[in-house]
């Protein structure tokens, strides 16, 4: 798939590394020059400087066949006027925008955006989530789409132990969104290995939840 990918934050940093390892082709909008720089460092022509807000910079990144667009820029707005562009106007079959306030969601969800994620939300599921160990839940169903947010917590049998993402046959377009360790939040990377006791926030489809179950569970003996 080719995903347009606005905002290269930590979150944006992360996401392009993770959909990039997967064999996507990626493209990041950052508007902040300096941290353009430092991502082409690392992407190459896989970032773009500019403000994925002005329609010029959307058709300079070929939007119009763009397969997913996800804005997870630090404002609200911003991520509003960029789904819905790429929606309207460039006809993207999927926009994803972060939520940076959760009293903007209903908002977002009228304004016909397919799927949007707020972290503070899945923060609060965390909080209100009482769960076992070597358990697998779904914490919380996106909204309009096939698309689940889900945790895992490690056991001492857990397969995964001392892997890293790429090496642990996640199923197709699954994605690791936080690592939660000894209580802070992890934003994940091609190196960071899992121990025991991690909790794994992961968006999966909602058909693949099962196949998750088992990358992460011991098999019974």
């Amino acid at each position: 798939m080719y995903i347009i990918v606005a905002g290269g934050g930590k979150v944006g940093h992360y996401l392009t590394r993770a959909l990039i390892d997967a064999g996507h082709e990626v493209l990041v909008i950052e508007k902040d020059r300096v941290r353009a720089a430092y991502l082409t460092e690392e992407f190459g022509e896989a970032v773009t400087w500019g403000d994925a807000c002005e329609v010029r910079i959307m058709k300079e990144s070929g939007m119009e066949r763009a397969d997913v667009v996800v804005a997870i820029t630090g404002d609200d707005e911003d991520n509003l006027i960029i789904c819905q562009m790429s929606k309207h106007r460039f006809q993207v079959p999927r926009s994803i925008a972060r939520i940076n306030n959760p009293k903007n969601e209903d908002i977002f969800k009228r304004l016909g955006i397919d799927t949007t994620v707020s972290s503070t939300k899945i923060i609060f599921n965390l909080i209100e989530q009482q769960i076992e160990t070597d358990e697998v839940i779904p914490l919380a169903p996106l909204q309009r789409g096939n698309i689940e947010i889900v945790e895992a917590d490690l056991g001492p049998d857990s397969p995964i132990i001392g892997q890293r993402i790429p090496n642990i046959g996640l199923p197709k377009d699954a994605l690791v969104i936080s690592i939660i360790r000894e209580g802070h939040a992890i934003l994940p990377n091609i190196d960071v290995e899992f121990r025991q006791g991690d909790s794994v926030i992961t968006l999966v489809n909602a058909d693949k939840e099962a196949e998750l179950r088992n990358v992460f569970e011991a098999l019974p003996r």
